[in-house]
């Protein structure tokens, strides 16, 4: 299945949702193995460590240093991994707001890490970005 391409039409469908739970960032190093009872939502490998988002329950009960506490919203519109302007129109609407975005793009979908306290009012702007007509 191919993901979509043209932003007007990703803008229309992305279909928002909020996940349950508070995500926080954490880092351990590069050579230094993910402890076997962590799940981590993801991993990025970088030449300083590894980050792990992890929910903040799971961080904490590890004793992990953690950062950004964050809600996760994923878009459901299924996006090509090579569309274009899709993040930038939506993190440009969240700037503009002083809504700080942690973007990731898997295979089907983009989801959005925002800060805990501004999910609501992500999801609101979200949705009337999905709602506005666009070219």
């Amino acid at each position: 299945m191919t993901g979509e391409r043209d932003l007007s039409a990703l803008l229309r469908h992305m279909k928002p949702e909020l996940q349950p739970g508070t995500f926080v960032f954490c880092t351990i190093a590069a050579d230094e193995t993910i402890p076997a009872a962590l799940d981590p939502l993801m991993t990025f490998r970088e030449q300083e460590g590894t980050t792990l988002v992890l929910p903040r329950e799971e961080a904490e009960a590890a004793g992990l240093r953690h950062a950004f506490p964050s809600r996760l919203i994923t878009l459901t519109v299924h996006s090509a991994l090579d569309a274009v302007g899709f993040l930038a129109a939506i993190t440009a609407r969240l700037a503009a707001a002083g809504i700080s975005v942690n973007a990731v793009s898997a295979f089907h979908h983009d989801h959005l890490f925002v800060p805990a306290e501004k999910a609501d009012e992500a999801m609101v702007l979200l949705h009337q970005m999905s709602e506005a007509k666009h070219l």
